[in-house]
């Protein structure tokens, strides 16, 4: 299993023993205010974690671990191999928030997606109102490139999605 280290993180895979510190962000209703999945229950944390602990084949899901304390995950998964094509997103812990990690950990993910798995683009989508989340995917070096209108249905409304991605 890969891990990589940025400055600050260790981007690790996934540990049966990370459900307490998973489950402190994904129970969060204000980490979750713009995810089409959670407030998670303790059961829905451990379904997760069972199964990042041995994602699916291109799916490359990293704990994002600062010190020993999982604060965080960032996720790559490619979406057509013939066309070297993934999309990235990633969730943080609300007391980790505005230090910069996001940005570490999507920058860390892009570079691996182009370095080490020869992708030719990644992209990533945020909802429209999540302002921290289109700027963590700017400083990664995404680029804005559309509008996604209606693009999920989340706790039954329909959302939009701003579209970013960048190229090899």
């Amino acid at each position: 299993m890969t891990e990589l280290t940025t400055d600050r993180l260790l981007l690790r895979p996934f540990r049966s023993g990370d459900v307490p510190a998973v489950h402190a962000y994904a129970g969060d209703p204000e980490v979750v205010r713009y995810m089409e999945w959670g407030p998670n229950t303790l059961a829905e944390t451990e379904a997760f974690v069972a199964e990042a602990v041995r994602p699916a084949p291109g799916v490359h899901l990293f704990a994002i671990d600062l010190a020993g304390t999982v604060i965080g995950a960032v996720q790559l998964r490619v979406t057509s191999e013939a066309h070297a094509r993934a999309e990235m997103g990633y969730t943080l812990a609300r007391s980790a928030w505005g230090e910069g990690y996001a940005t570490e950990a999507a920058t860390a993910v892009v570079t691996y997606g182009f370095d080490r798995l020869s992708m030719h683009r990644v992209a990533a989508t945020c909802d429209p109102a999540n302002v921290a989340s289109r700027r963590v995917l700017e400083k990664a070096g995404l680029t804005y490139e559309g509008h996604l209108r209606g693009y999920l249905l989340i706790r039954g409304a329909r959302r939009d999605r701003l579209l970013f991605a960048k190229t090899r």
